[in-house]
């Protein structure tokens, strides 16, 4: 992987620079080369990748730069680390929470760490969430589970306050702390209801009430989003079934007895 890093480098027609592996997981393998960082990935994800960077950083994001994208992956800004600053962070995913648009969806290429989803534009959000982000993901599992999940999905209420720029996998994983403020990485963007980036925040914690107060001091959330997140929540679970396995079937079925 090191020389598909070093090629990848090349064709960006930048100078070689000693590689310091980063990290590696569902995402992709990272190297950092000098100023830049090096991401292996399939070509059809990274340029997913490389396209939620640039919308996330033309509504104002701080995002890594992309320089190059192919079908061995992408290369971005290095990124240094900084202090801290959850209420920064409250306000930035507010601000992008904010701007509304009548069209809900994604240009394709539109991916979850590896896992390839339809593209396209929708007025209906209600439909489009259940067709092009659900039903996908329901592939694999045991016909009575996808069932259930699709009988309690069936219950719950989607409310439309418009469709906003959503990073669409905001865990802390993804957001990074530099000297100029935070930063957002490997998005799956896309235009949605809000209550998809803050059913991920929730789900997995890792956010403080710096960051709670801060959101809604800008961003006020209405009681009928808050009740709707364990909607957007199915999502996330049924993609970390798919990522990993049968490890989230307990806590996909304990949401869906609620």
């Amino acid at each position: 992987m090191r020389a598909l890093a070093e090629a990848l480098l090349r064709r960006a027609g930048l100078p070689a620079a000693p590689l310091e592996r980063l990290a590696q997981g569902h995402a992709g393998e990272l190297w950092r080369a000098g100023d830049h960082v090096v991401k292996l990935a399939p070509g059809d994800a990274a340029r997913a990748e490389a396209a939620g960077l640039r919308a996330l950083a033309a509504a104002g994001a701080r995002v890594p730069a992309v320089h190059h994208v192919d079908d061995d992956g992408l290369l971005l800004d290095f990124l240094p680390p900084g202090p801290e600053d959850w209420p920064a962070l409250g306000r930035l995913v507010a601000a992008l929470h904010a701007e509304r648009t009548a069209t809900y969806g994604a240009d394709p290429p539109l991916y979850i760490a590896t896992i390839p989803l339809p593209a396209g534009h929708a007025a209906d959000w209600p439909r489009l969430y259940r067709e092009q982000r659900i039903e996908p993901l329901l592939d694999g599992l045991a016909p009575a589970r996808a069932d259930r999940v699709r009988a309690w999905l069936d219950r719950q209420d989607l409310p439309t306050e418009g469709a906003c720029l959503c990073h669409g996998d905001l865990w802390r994983g993804n957001v990074l702390f530099t000297p100029d403020g935070p930063a957002l990485i490997d998005p799956s963007a896309q235009r949605a209801e809000r209550g998809l980036d803050l059913a991920m925040i929730r789900l997995f914690g890792g956010f403080p009430e710096a960051f709670h107060r801060a959101y809604r001091e800008a961003l006020p959330v209405p009681d009928a989003v808050e009740r709707s997140l364990p909607a957007y929540e199915l999502y996330f679970l049924l993609v970390h079934v798919r990522l990993f396995g049968s490890g989230y079937h307990a806590a996909l079925d304990q949401l869906v007895r609620g």
